[in-house]
């Protein structure tokens, strides 16, 4: 008899920070919301944080330069490069310059014509996982920019 083991090659528990979240919106609200820059810089960052878009190119090999101003005046690069855009169901997209990781962003129809999204963020390491929680305070950052979201959402 043959016990089926989780592959330790395609696991990456170890190595995501990912959360699920039902928004009272439809998709394509949330998609809208999500990909028109004008929107994601009323709402993308943790609490107290503004976000400045140098360019936008939503399309598979496009990218979203941007920069984060944190609360005490700390400015945090980001530059995305997308690898898969299926609107308005998934976007992926490889983050850099430091931290590294891939993100995938599912935006699922759920009943009552709502959104369930998943947001899920996997990096090389355990240890950049564990040092980008730490150091970026990236689990609970991700959670207030979807309460963010959320705000932003029903004033749509």
């Amino acid at each position: 008899m043959t016990t089926a083991t989780s592959n330790p090659i395609s696991d990456t528990s170890d190595r995501e920070i990912s959360t699920t979240r039902i928004f009272n919106a439809p998709r394509a609200v949330v998609w809208q919301a999500w990909t028109d820059p004008k929107h994601i810089e009323q709402w993308w960052g943790p609490v107290g944080f503004t976000t400045t878009t140098k360019k936008y190119d939503l399309k598979p090999g496009g990218e979203w330069l941007h920069v984060m101003h944190g609360p005490d005046g700390t400015d945090y690069r980001n530059d995305i490069t997308f690898t898969d855009v299926v609107e308005p169901e998934r976007l992926e997209w490889d983050h850099g310059p430091s931290p590294i990781f891939h993100s995938t962003v599912v935006f699922d129809e759920h009943e009552n014509n709502k959104t369930k999204l998943t947001m899920r963020m996997v990096f090389q390491t355990a240890e950049e996982r564990n040092r980008t929680a730490e150091k970026f305070g990236a689990v609970e950052g991700q959670q207030q920019t979807l309460n963010r979201l959320e705000e932003y959402l029903a004033k749509m």
